[in-house]
């Protein structure tokens, strides 16, 4: 795919984002917070002075972890309790939890009690279902009850102007790299899938305000670009956490490109703006943006008229998508519950599906045959 100096800094960022956190934090004097999950309200840290940073993992093998969860939790939260327990994330001052996953909530708390260097440790209540009066309440209630606990923290209150500030921060980086994947759209993308991941990940390791000078630089350097003559194949993937990269690089080698996805490590990120104006009550409008992103699946199930399938199909749609695959965290139950009702949703309107389940590796050899297959059935429909 087309180079770029900009793609190159946010690979570079993310593969290095333990040290940037420690640059960020020696240089700017402030505390760093980690978390776990997209439901976190990142405006908050950030009008708190603090540079949020989620909490991901390495993909090594390991085995020190199953004292402390059970070995048949899925393989993504132990990795980020391998890096805590590693000592990777000790410049962390802190780390906040939002109520996603029985798995998630289990590697927190295993990481506040064995990991003694944090001066804080949170926990958000997130309600089921979602989209109800009461849920709203609750939800903005717990986020007012952790802008308390941070303003305990800083020994500062988090002003208006602080939060209206981080908010039009925040969502400057979502419609930027909102920008980003509509380049995705055409006929020869001019940035592949993998390049892309490294752009939306690298934005939940960094300080915003950086990574939306990097990403107006992206955006004026693929601008008039080409993109390859044969992109192959146009992919979306979708399914559990998912931050590897070199997954979706092995995929894009066999002849294919992943112009849309459907992770919390993506889309789900940066969907849905937060609506800034002098008459809002921020707390509340900040709550409502989170309750209005692309649901998780363990959010989604309980609500009435489920809406993560017409979701994944619009976006299939708008990306003109030929093909799904659906990476599945092995033993990640929410997204085990919602691949049925996806794979049927989908099936119905024409789209192939494949599902691949993952464990902290890659099984190459596996997955390559697998892959084949399913790539060249959509040749041929295609033909």
């Amino acid at each position: 795919m087309t180079g770029s100096n900009a793609l190159t800094r946010f690979k570079q960022i993310f593969d290095n984002r333990h040290q940037y956190a420690q640059d960020w934090k020696s240089s700017n004097g402030r505390q760093v917070m980690g978390f776990f999950c997209t439901y976190a309200p990142e405006e908050i840290i950030y009008a708190a002075g603090l540079l949020p940073v989620r909490i991901f993992g390495s993909h090594q093998v390991q085995d020190i972890t199953d004292k402390h969860i059970f070995p048949l939790w899925c393989p993504y939260c132990r990795d980020c309790l391998y890096e805590g327990l590693s000592g990777h994330y000790d410049y962390l001052d802190g780390i906040l939890n939002t109520w996603c996953c029985q798995h998630i909530r289990s590697t927190y708390i295993s990481w506040w009690r064995n990991i003694k260097s944090l001066s804080y440790h949170h926990e958000i209540y997130w309600p089921v279902p979602l989209h109800t009066e009461p849920s709203r309440v609750v939800a903005t209630k717990s986020f007012e009850r952790f802008q308390g606990t941070l303003e305990e923290l800083t020994g500062a209150p988090i002003t208006r102007k602080a939060l209206q500030d981080a908010t039009e921060i925040f969502n400057r980086s979502r419609r930027l790299m909102r920008d980003v994947y509509d380049l995705r759209k055409r006929p020869h993308p001019p940035l592949s899938g993998a390049q892309a991941m490294d752009m939306v990940v690298a934005s939940q390791v960094m300080d915003k305000q950086e990574h939306s000078l990097l990403a107006e630089q992206t955006l004026r350097e693929l601008s008039g670009a080409p993109g390859p003559p044969d992109p192959g194949v146009r992919l979306m993937i979708m399914g559990s956490e998912n931050d590897d990269r070199d997954l979706v690089r092995f995929i894009e080698s066999m002849g294919a490109t992943v112009v849309i996805d459907d992770h919390c490590t993506g889309t789900k990120y940066l969907w849905e703006d937060v609506p800034v104006g002098d008459d809002k009550d921020l707390i509340s409008a900040i709550t409502n943006r989170y309750i209005a992103k692309p649901a998780c699946p363990n959010r989604d199930v309980a609500n009435p008229g489920r809406r993560h399938p017409t979701h994944v199909l619009g976006l299939a749609r708008d990306w003109g998508v030929q093909g799904v695959i659906f990476i599945q965290e092995k033993f990640c139950d929410p997204h085990l519950w919602d691949y049925p009702v996806i794979e049927k949703t989908l099936k119905e309107n024409g789209l192939p599906t494949l599902a691949l389940e993952v464990d902290v590796t890659t099984p190459v050899g596996q997955f390559r045959t697998r892959l084949e297959a399913f790539l060249e059935t959509l040749q041929l429909e295609v033909a």
